[in-house]
């Protein structure tokens, strides 16, 4: 992810959770943790939004159209989350209770997303001990950019079965090679062969250790899904800004969400979403030398494309991981924007 990206990811965020406080503030006392992510976006927010020449003067390559939109992005963050705010308020009637109790807004440090908590926004309830998460997405919809290196044991970190020996075998001197073409200070573009030697190779090293630990651990198919999606209940937010659209996408593992107050029961029902059981699938995309695909029972498809992520060459790869298949019971509500930033 670039810095303009990342600093727009970040001031969404921010967006989000002021246009919760300013809804929740009608009926809650609402407190946001102050917090070092809190303070992380609000930086992002200002750089992009109190400070547009600034930010534009240090962001290179960005055509009259793009720089056009900086100028009032702060606008179509407010318009985004605002248009989204009231099927989320729909979605959950503990959120327009009317108590006048204490409700916190916290934004969640990184480092839960290693512990499988993908929650971007946490908004709990002490008085009842209800909480519910929010994962905040804008202009992208990727699932996971997780690397392959020769440090990396993606079995351990994925599903909790370390790699073997017979995968570390065949990828160990292909990241050796990688090293030597970096201390060269070789680019990607200059290795001519890099789909025969790195990317296929890799890619098929993987599928092959995926199938070999499935053998050994029926689990696997939904250890890896929770791996990608989580393992706590939450709404994905995702801002389309060129098709002025807000999808709110449920992701309802455990139960926990769409709970009815004491005085409403949303008209929309969350179903549960049910995790895979089975690895049907998983070999390369037709035509493809950068890409796998694999398909899991109850719904799931997904792609795997590597890639390298930067110009000179470096000993890893990224996954650019996408779901292509989802089950039914993920539900995916487009909320169109209120109004129009020119």
């Amino acid at each position: 992810m670039t810095s303009k990206s990342n600093d727009q990811g970040r001031a969404y965020e921010y967006a989000w959770i002021q246009t919760l406080r300013n809804e929740l503030k009608k009926n809650f006392d609402v407190q946001i943790i102050d917090n070092s992510s809190l303070e992380a976006n609000k930086r992002a927010w200002e750089k992009l939004v109190e400070n547009p020449d600034e930010y534009l003067q240090s962001v290179k390559s960005l055509n009259a159209e793009e720089e056009s939109s900086m100028r009032y992005l702060h606008e179509i963050l407010t318009t985004s989350a605002s248009s989204a705010i009231d099927m989320l308020f729909e979605l959950e009637p503990l959120l327009s209770e009317y108590p006048k109790s204490k409700i916190t807004l916290e934004f969640q440090k990184d480092q839960e997303g290693v512990k499988g908590d993908v929650r971007d926004i946490v908004i709990k309830r002490d008085d009842i001990c209800w909480e519910i998460g929010l994962s905040i997405k804008h202009n992208h919809e990727a699932v996971s950019h997780n690397r392959l290196s020769r440090k990396i044991d993606f079995g351990k970190n994925w599903y909790d079965v370390p790699c073997s020996n017979e995968y570390w075998k065949v990828v160990n001197p292909i990241f050796e090679r990688l090293e030597r073409e970096k201390n060269n200070s070789k680019n990607w573009n200059e290795l001519q062969d890099k789909s025969a030697t790195v990317y296929v190779p890799l890619l098929s090293a993987f599928k092959d250790e995926i199938f070999r630990a499935y053998n050994n651990n029926e689990a696997l198919p939904r250890r890896i899904i929770e791996f990608l999606i989580g393992i706590k209940d939450y709404y994905k937010i995702i801002s389309q800004d060129k098709e002025r659209l807000t999808i709110i996408r449920t992701f309802n593992m455990n139960g926990t969400l769409n709970t009815p107050s004491k005085f409403k029961v949303s008209t929309i029902t969350v179903p549960i979403l049910e995790l895979p059981t089975k690895l049907i699938y998983l070999d390369f995309k037709e035509n493809s030398n950068n890409t796998l695909e694999m398909i899991l029972n109850n719904g799931w498809q997904l792609s795997f494309r590597i890639h390298n992520a930067s110009t000179i060459v470096e000993p890893s790869l990224k996954f650019d991981i996408q779901f292509i298949g989802t089950p039914v019971s993920i539900m995916n509500i487009e909320c169109k924007w209120k109004k129009h930033p020119n």
